[in-house]
């Protein structure tokens, strides 16, 4: 273990993250109802005294790597595979 960390800022940062994912899940709630409001003939822009909502559609094209090695095979497919380090700190409870 790392000594230059003190235990403080380990349970700083998980009490942190712990917290945001709080939040994002009651902002997610909020977000949903907009979407389902909006989506069933309601109010597309909703404004409160701070800030304002705008639900908006639109459609998403996604490339489906299954089929194309289906298609082009595995080999195709690597020839333009990147791949690059990644790092990240995972944060869990006692």
């Amino acid at each position: 273990m790392n000594n230059d960390l003190n235990t403080n800022s380990i349970d700083t940062l998980g009490a942190l993250l712990a917290e945001i994912a709080d939040l994002t899940k009651r902002a997610d709630a909020i977000k949903d109802s907009i979407k389902d409001a909006a989506s069933n003939g309601g109010a597309k822009v909703v404004e409160g005294a701070l800030f304002k909502a705008t639900y908006t559609e639109t459609n998403r094209s996604v490339f489906d790597k299954d089929a194309f090695i289906k298609v082009h095979g595995a080999e195709a497919y690597a020839q333009f595979t990147k791949t690059t380090a990644v790092f990240s700190v995972k944060v869990t409870s006692k």
